[in-house]
């Protein structure tokens, strides 16, 4: 890892920080907000400004894609997300199902998607103090941080043999130099790509 650049979690990792999630306060906010930065890639911002109707559609189940629009988005962009990864639609399916237990009639489509304790909409900054807690209590190392997920998701991408214009489009970067700076050169998937190329 080069210095400067938010620590990429194992398996094992992740997993010790799901645990922690689970045992906090708000376990089914914050597994849903972790598993959206590790498993799509989004930003701690662009996680702070969704809403409900983002990922919910009108008939109350998940969708199966969503959109952050220009507006909220770092490149000033509108970008595709895809809710195809089922370990991330199931966290959001039990935080969503959470979230009608706790709101009841006052449930509201055009609610923020994630609340602070006092029941306002999180920004960036808070969103991320969240996460930064949760990572300490974890014991993850200080290099971990809200972006730790975005990098994570561009080098796993990668790593499986995602082509990087896919990963670019996935990632929402404006250029390829942008996501040819989140491939980490692994000695091992060299090997193996120069093994098969006759």
């Amino acid at each position: 890892m080069r210095e400067g650049k938010a620590k990429v979690l194992t398996g094992e990792e992740f997993a010790r920080l799901m645990r922690v999630v689970a045992v906090e306060m708000y376990p089914e906010r914050n597994a849903a907000i972790m598993h959206l930065s590790f498993g799509l890639g989004l930003r701690v911002g662009e996680i702070a400004s969704l809403r409900i109707t983002d990922v919910m559609a009108d008939d109350g189940n998940l969708r199966d894609h969503f959109q952050i629009k220009k507006c909220n988005s770092k490149t000033k962009q509108n970008r595709e997300v895809f809710l195809s990864n089922t370990k991330v639609r199931k966290s959001l399916a039990a935080y969503l199902d959470h979230r009608r237990d706790i709101d009841g009639i006052a449930f509201n489509v055009n609610a923020p998607l994630f609340k602070t304790q006092k029941g306002m909409a999180f920004t960036g900054n808070s969103l991320q103090q969240v996460m930064k807690r949760l990572f300490r209590k974890a014991g993850l190392p200080e290099q971990v941080s809200s972006h730790s997920g975005r990098r994570g998701f561009a080098t796993k991408l990668i790593s499986s043999g995602v082509d990087i214009k896919s990963v670019s489009v996935l990632m929402g970067h404006s250029n390829i130099s942008q996501t040819a700076s989140y491939a980490e050169t692994n000695p091992v998937m060299l090997q193996q790509v120069a093994a098969q190329v006759l």
